[in-house]
This record gives structure tokens, sequence and C-alpha cells, in this order.
């Protein structure tokens, strides 16, 4: 085959990946909206475990209609990280968070997610992206590391925040994991063993949880809990680990630097919550690092086992 039919072949895949990676952001933005959602109908502890055990049920169906096949033990210790980082640590972290302090806040920190995720998916690959990747993702971290400075007006570092911290920490080794995985099983099989494996642990906080917080009823809480089961939990990972498999855990984990800005929109429509008048101009630096990130890690790969969801991303290995 010619480099020119080559080219040809993986820019499809490419852009795929890209617009599913996307449409995993998309939905994830909505994720701290529905928790503050949830927050109105039930305890914080009672959300986690009712979103991970609705969640693992779904997934649990799915993979039986599927008649998908029990993964080999070789994929249980990253299948381990997805359910610990994706189906319990950040649910619960994130969601402790969310009590103490508004969404705005809380999107603003987490958005320091992508350079965390690319970082520990190029250590566990020993992929070695351009220094340009890196400078740019460096910079969007920054953006959103000032943004977050300026909204609490220079104080240190709250609970919330080191809640926030610990929920991109474990969050990150999960995203990681997952696309690294998603190379030999399908995305939403790597987050339906996910959340399978970790069925037992939510089913427990949940139960225990509905004994000791109390529960409101609402239209809010029962809305926000079904869209964390079904999408942030379930659905929204399907898109999402597809599509680092195909563009690589460090370009995809950039895409998620708009999730923040997203999110603030949410806020704004859903939560009613003051939008910060340094959003737009912040928005438009993290559109700029974003765009830097892709270029940087554009044209490198060689295939789907360099360009794919083993942390290396586009650049070569």
């Amino acid at each position: 085959m010619s480099a020119h039919d080559s080219a040809t072949v993986l820019r499809p895949i490419a852009v795929g990946g890209t617009a599913q990676a996307a449409l995993g952001v998309f939905a994830f933005s909505f994720s701290f909206p529905a928790t503050a959602w949830a927050l109105e109908g039930f305890g914080p502890w009672t959300v986690t475990g009712l979103r991970g055990t609705l969640a693992g049920l779904l997934a649990g169906v799915c993979l039986l209609a599927a008649g998908a096949r029990v993964p080999p033990r070789s994929a249980w210790p990253g299948l381990a990280a997805v359910a610990v980082g994706c189906a319990v640590g950040f649910p619960l972290l994130s969601t402790l968070a969310l009590r103490l302090s508004s969404t705005t806040h809380s999107a603003v920190v987490i958005g320091l997610l992508p350079l965390a995720t690319a970082a520990v998916g190029a250590l566990r690959a020993g992929a070695r992206p351009p220094r340009a990747f890196w400078l740019a993702a460096l910079a969007g971290a920054a953006v959103v590391l000032a943004f977050t400075v300026q909204q609490s007006g220079g104080a240190g570092l709250t609970t919330a925040d080191l809640y926030l911290f610990g929920a991109l920490l474990v969050c990150a080794f999960g995203y990681a994991e997952g696309g690294r995985l998603a190379r030999d099983l399908p995305g939403w099989q790597v987050i339906g063993w996910g959340v399978v494996a970790a069925l037992p642990v939510n089913a427990l906080t949940g139960a225990l949880a509905l004994t000791a917080e109390p529960v409101h009823g609402n239209w809010h809480g029962l809305t926000g809990l079904a869209y964390l089961a079904a999408v942030s939990q379930f659905g929204g990972f399907v898109v999402w680990y597809r599509g680092m498999a195909a563009i690589g855990v460090p370009r995809a984990s950039q895409l998620q630097l708009a999730q923040p800005l997203l999110t603030l929109c949410w806020a704004v429509l859903l939560l009613a919550e003051t939008l910060p008048a340094t959003a737009v101009p912040t928005a438009l630096a993290v559109v700029a690092c974003i765009a830097a990130t892709q270029r940087a890690g554009k044209g490198t790969g060689k295939g789907r086992g360099q360009s794919g969801g083993d942390g290396g991303g586009a650049p070569s290995q």
C-alpha cells in the first residue's frame, strides 16, 4: 500500500475517533449539573452508590445481550483501574466536592484532567509526544488554573478543591487504562466490564447510604440520577473510549479542555449560576490550546498501533 493510500485509509479513522471523543466530552459536560440536581433528592453517598449500581445493571444487561466474552486475565488489572477511577473514585469525590462548592468552580478545577490523563497515558505507554504538544497542554492547564485562582480570590485550597484534585487523579488513571484496553476490546465493553466489576461495592454503598441519608423524591433528583447512571457512568464512556482508541489518549484527552467551558454554560442554563466575566476569554484561550495540541500530534502516527489508545497518541512511540 502506498503512503497516499495509507493516509487515505487512516484519515476517516482519525476523523471518526475525534468525533466520538468529542461526543463523549459533550456527554460528560452535563455530569456536574446532573450531580447538582441529584443532590437535591439524595445524599452524596446515595448518589454515588445508586448511579454505580444502575449503570452496572445496565451494562450487565448489554453485555449479556451482546454475548460478550469475559475479558482475559491480562485485562483485569486495567479494568480494575477503570472500576476504581471511573466507577467509584471520581463519582464519590466529585459528588462530595459539589456539596461544598459551586458547579462552575468545580468544573474549572476538573479542567486540569486532560493534562493528567495525557501524562498518565504517555507514561504507561512509554510514549514520547513532541515538545510542542506538552507546551500546548501545559498552557491549557495554566489557563484553567489561573481561572480557578482568580475565581477563588487568591485563597488557598479548600476541602472541595482537595476532593476535586483527588477525583481528577484517580479518573486520569481510569481514562488512560480504559483507552489502552480499548485497542483490544470494544470501548463499550471496557466501561461495561469496569462498572460491572464495581457493582458489588456500589450496591453495598447505595444500600447502606439509603438507610443513613434522607431521600426526597423530586423531579430534579431523579432526572439527575438517571443521567448520571445511563450517560455519565456508561453511555458517555462508550464513545469516549472508542475515540481514545482511534486517536490516542493524549490527543483525545486535550479535547476535554473544552468540557469545563461547556459545563459553565449548562450551569447557567440549568442551575441559574452566574457566569464569571472571565469565562469568554478563558474559553477562547482553551480553544487555541486544543487546536495547538491537535496540530502538534498530526501526521506522525503510523497506524492504529501507534495512534491507538495505548497512550502514545499520534506522536511516534
